[in-house]
């Protein structure tokens, strides 16, 4: 039998018999012969994950067209017989691709481990006998028996079921058990949440026993979606992008430029001086090109994921630190993230509460039991809120007979012993079982109460009994004429300073949204407790989001805040369509939410999330708390600006120089500036700000979150490069008439100083005075290259090597003019640009 898409909603409903004849099986399950017929058709239940080889992770590393400017940069150095300045910038490429090729080779790791999901063991009934197989050979039509404590093997259609619940929090988020049946249902089942006689890959049965029929294995199943969601859901983050769009922005410029002034000088000189304006063009490649940008880069983040390491953030991917710094919009689910992922009683109506507790528990699943303990979030609660006497008096009840929580019937009954007769306990749905129950006195009270609870987002349970009965009495007939006991109130409390952490994240410009399989008005209940969303009621379920059309469903992402019983397609859905217009970050824990961490900008995982779940975030907690991902999203824009700041510096200075040599060297029969001063001017500049990795910030910057912006580092390196080679202009005109060497030894310490200045200029748009307080390694270095320029042109090595000319001291002293008001010149028209351009920091909308 080839294995067809079978839908567990058209399985669902269907009776034994017609699930039996789809499935060509029956009770006593497949014999071997059609068992190995159907497993060469659909093969082995296992994920078949895509497969990705060190070949192809590398190859994604080669594609960067900044490493195209780095290889160039690297080639031209060796053609100007420079080996330092090559053998740096090869440094800068093998740290640059082999950090990158180890990052993605571990997080392709995510779809391997899926497959261990798949090893395990399963009772499969077989020609009428059971035995333990390798669930990877289960096929559609084996029959499997399961008990407690049993990982479902595969999708699964229950063919008889006693006492069965099942924990589908790995598939749905859902943090209560659910019970399972055999019959089928009247109603076909819109999801995962309503799919009574369905028992899903990957969950785990809670209580009770059953045997089910499989209609699909592998990456058929339900599950098995999910994995591939996860295995081809990886697309650049934003700051992989922005560098990329930068690179080549960079390339573009450069080559269009270097074009045009090399035509120019040799239409102006002659052909007879081509080799010489060849090495100077390429040299000018070199000053221009900013090939520290990788190692600045891999130190900033580097730095980061030192400093939040230390606040309990584990950093899987170091550029998910930039990420998390530029989030707009943080995604988390409910249960055990923004709550405890726990039920405990909160109130009790009844005039007996401390026997409505009692009977409520004698009403457990666990009562009967071998170990004679709570095993489930409910009977845990009410096992907690019962003092000691009464866990003893539970536990010296005898149970007579029960039945089993049903999911169409909505309550459990229990039969125990009671002297030489039998009490009957009925706990569950309070619409239900308040029909049952007779005399009820004031029901109006009842009925707000219930309001009240649910509208708190609070579950209720009701509990009645009846005790004129005898041990031989038929439970479902004697379900009648109950009395009233009383109402029972759990919840999932909120976490310990989770309103605060999303008070902060407001202050921080961060919209927090709850995507849980959780039920609608538990998940308002708990938003409005935190801030999240004014109205409990203003919540949006997976279905209602589902039914709309595309267009709805990108509006009411934007608007909505919390969205209930989302399954793993549709979370994935939302996760989507909020990264076309955001910065989105995603906090998850479960099987399901793979694919989402894989998708947004910064997967963020637990520490006792699952395996599949933390291979595939970029980010781990070792402290499951909102104010953490508070504390690195400040440390993430901290990293992200010293980055941005980078450019800045080195596009407004590299690029006002470069414009001003090369239009120079139009006016003059010789060179402004050697091809080696160059080399050498590049080396100087690049040390200082290497150390803005390591730089601080302003406090003003870590309040917005820091998306790199293309305009504004456009319009700061354009004017201030403008301002830069104005100066320069200006140390050409005064030292042009005092030969070749002077100039060149001029402009070039001019050079160093005007880039180091910059450096102090734009480590803050606020006056430089009013900036953060500059570490030491800023300070030295900075200095330390200022003495460089300045000594260098005094030494015999720098007169051999590099054809400097001893500089008079007036001349020093010009300089020194001359960078001083290009210093005071910058900081008037970086206040001219932060007015009239809004211009920041890297903080400037969309």
């Amino acid at each position: 039998m080839a294995q067809r898409s079978l839908n567990f909603k058209e399985l669902a409903v269907l009776d034994l018999e017609a699930v039996f004849q789809v499935l060509s099986t029956d009770k006593s399950g497949l014999d071997d012969a059609e068992h190995r017929h159907r497993l060469a058709e659909v093969g082995l239940n296992e994920v078949r994950g895509r497969e990705t080889t060190v070949r192809d992770i590398l190859m994604r590393q080669l594609k960067s067209p900044f490493l195209f400017l780095l290889v160039a940069a690297a080639a031209i150095a060796f053609i100007s017989k420079e080996p330092i300045d090559a053998s740096l910038i090869i440094l800068f490429i093998l740290i640059n691709t082999g950090l990158g090729f180890f990052q993605e080779h571990r997080a392709e790791q995510a779809v391997r481990l899926l497959k261990q999901f798949w090893l395990q063991k399963t009772h499969v009934i077989r020609g009428g006998e059971s035995g333990l197989v390798d669930s990877r050979e289960l096929v559609p039509g084996d029959v499997v028996r399961l008990q407690a404590g049993d990982r479902i093997p595969a999708d699964v259609r229950f063919i008889c079921a006693r006492n069965l619940t099942i924990d589908e929090s790995i598939l749905t988020g859902e943090s209560v058990q659910v019970a399972k049946v055999a019959a089928k249902q009247e109603k076909e089942p819109r999801d995962w949440f309503e799919a009574a006689g369905i028992g899903f890959s990957g969950t785990t049965v809670l209580t009770g026993e059953a045997d089910a029929a499989v209609f699909a294995t592998g990456s058929r199943t339900a599950l098995g979606g999910i994995t591939k969601l996860a295995s081809e859901s990886r697309p650049p983050s934003s700051f992989e992008r922005s560098i990329t769009g930068f690179s080549y922005f960079v390339l573009k410029l450069v080559v269009a430029t270097l074009i045009v002034i090399f035509a120019l000088n040799l239409s102006i000189k002659g052909m007879g001086r081509m080799g010489e304006l060849l090495l100077f063009t390429i040299a000018l490649t070199v000053g221009v090109i900013p090939e520290a940008l990788p190692l600045v880069t891999t130190l900033s983040l580097s730095n980061g994921a030192m400093r939040m390491a230390k606040k309990k953030v584990v950093v899987k991917r170091l550029s998910a630190i930039s990420e998390l710094g530029s989030i707009d919009v943080l995604c988390t689910d409910k249960t055990g993230t923004v709550t405890e992922n726990i039920l405990e009683v909160v109130d009790t109506m009844s005039e007996r509460p401390e026997e409505c507790l009692e009977l409520a528990l004698a009403a457990s699943a666990f009562l009967g039991e071998k170990e004679r303990q709570p095993n489930n979030a409910f009977d845990l609660a009410l096992w907690q809120a019962a003092d000691e006497a009464g866990r003893g008096r539970v536990r010296a009840i005898r149970k007579l007979a029960e039945l089993p929580f049903d999911p169409v019937r909505r309550r459990n009954s229990i039969l125990v012993a009671a002297g030489s007769g039998a009490t009957l306990i009925v706990r569950g749905s309070p619409d239900e079982l308040l029909s049952l129950c007779r005399g009820i006195r004031e029901p109006e009270v009842l009925r707000e109460y219930l309001d009240r609870q649910g509208y708190a987002g609070n579950r209720v349970i009701a509990v009645a009994r009846r005790t004129d009965l005898t041990p031989e009495a038929d439970l479902a007939a004697s379900e009648d004429g109950l009395e009233f006991i009383g109402l029972i109130a759990l919840r999932d409390p909120v976490k310990r300073g989770a309103a605060a952490a999303c008070h902060r994240a407001h202050v921080l410009g961060v919209q927090v949204k709850i995507l849980t399989g959780d039920a609608k008005a538990v998940a308002g209940a708990v938003a409005k407790e935190l801030g999240i969303i004014g109205d409990a009621g203003d919540v949006m379920t997976g279905a209602e989001f589902e039914a709309m059309p595309p267009e709805a469903q990108i509006e009411a992402v934007e608007r909505c805040h919390v969205f209930a019983r989302v399954n793993p397609t549709q979370k994935f859905s939302i996760l989507a369509l909020l990264k076309q217009k955001n910065t989105v970050g995603f906090l998850g824990e479960g099987f399901n939410d793979a694919p989402g961490l894989k998708l947004v900008d910064a997967g963020i995982a637990v520490q006792g999330a699952s395996d599949i779940a933390k291979e595939s975030a970029d980010i781990i907690l070792l402290n499951r708390s909102l104010g953490v991902i508070m504390d690195g999203i400040e440390e993430g824009r901290r990293t992200f600006m010293n980055v941005i700041k980078y450019i800045k510096v080195t596009m407004a200075s590299n690029f006002g120089n470069f414009y001003a040599v090369a239009t120079a060297s139009l006016f003059i029969d010789y060179l402004p500036m050697l091809p080696v001063q160059i080399l050498l001017l590049n080396l100087l500049s690049d040390f200082p700000m290497i150390t803005i990795a390591a730089d601080s910030v302003d406090a003003q910057d870590l309040k917005k979150p820091a998306h790199y912006n293309a305009r504004d580092v456009i319009i700061v390196a354009t004017i201030l490069g403008v301002v830069s080679s104005l100066f320069d202009f200006t140390t050409f005109a005064l030292f042009k008439g005092y030969g070749e060497q002077t100039l060149q030894t001029i402009w070039f310490t001019e050079s160093v100083l005007t880039e180091i200045a910059l450096i102090y200029c734009l480590r803050t748009m606020r006056p430089f005075w009013k900036g953060a307080r500059p570490p030491s390694t800023v300070l030295w270095l900075t200095v330390g290259a200022v003495a460089a320029a300045i000594l260098i042109p005094f030494t015999r090595f720098g007169q051999l090597f590099f054809h400097f000319i001893r500089p008079a001291a007036w001349q020093i002293l010009v300089v020194v003019g001359i960078v001083s008001a290009y210093f005071f010149s910058s900081e008037l028209v970086k206040r001219w640009l932060c007015r009239s351009f809004r211009i920041g920091g890297a903080n400037h909308p969309h």
